[in-house]
């Protein structure tokens, strides 16, 4: 990417010619820090010292947010191969799949921290709704559905409560889903609001006997 800003910078490709008064003048190797330690990177430079990158900056000399990068990319569905291949056109330096593998798994145990939070006894409202997404399953990238569940307290303010995935709607997957809520604390929803998902019903009968169903007509 810092080639393509040379370009941009200079106005013309590395494979052409120009009658322009710069030009290309090779490399300067550039240490920076990151959330990983140390690497050394190659800035492209021009002969008039005009050039200021906007990937690494020319007086950067951190970049620990890339594992946010990372993490962003992976969860868009890009293999650990895409990944790298990125970070090496962007960033001008090669990280391995074994890196990026380091990089997603370090999020992990936040994710798991974050579905197993407690949470309040009562929400007067609770709405389940689906974003389907590419996620990796087993290094397979698959077509899932990421159902958002989202609850408004006593004090009227939105909460994600969980994100679970799932292929297959039952009433035996939501009670399931309902029984974890349980679990972290939920004792009473008034109204569940979703959309006409399979089994939904049963199983908000079974965990919630009091509780309201309402199909969603307007997202």
């Amino acid at each position: 990417m810092m080639e393509a800003e040379m370009d941009h910078h200079i106005g013309y490709e590395k494979s052409e010619r120009s009658d322009s008064d710069d030009a290309r003048n090779g490399y300067k190797e550039k240490t920076i820090n990151s959330s990983y330690g140390s690497m050394r990177i190659e800035v492209p430079q021009d002969r008039r010292s005009t050039f200021d990158p906007k990937v690494v900056k020319k007086r950067q000399k951190d970049i620990s947010d890339i594992d946010q990068k990372i993490i962003s990319m992976y969860a868009k569905g890009m293999t650990t191969r895409q990944i790298s291949e990125t970070m090496q056109d962007i960033y001008g330096f090669e990280t391995s799949e074994g890196f990026i593998s380091d990089v997603t798994d370090k999020i992990l145990p936040q994710i798991e921290d974050w579905q197993n939070r407690p949470l309040s006894e009562v929400y007067p409202v609770l709405y389940i709704d689906a974003i389907h997404y590419s996620v990796r399953d087993n290094g397979i990238i698959r077509k899932l559905a990421a159902y958002v569940i989202l609850g408004i307290n006593l004090e009227g303010r939105k909460e994600v409560l969980t994100i679970e995935v799932g292929e297959n709607e039952s009433a035996k997957y939501w009670l399931a889903v309902l029984n974890s809520l349980k679990n972290r604390g939920v004792k009473d929803i008034l109204i569940i609001c979703a959309d006409g998902l399979t089994g939904i019903r049963e199983a908000i009968t079974t965990a919630y006997s009091e509780t309201e169903y309402q199909r969603c007509i307007v997202h």
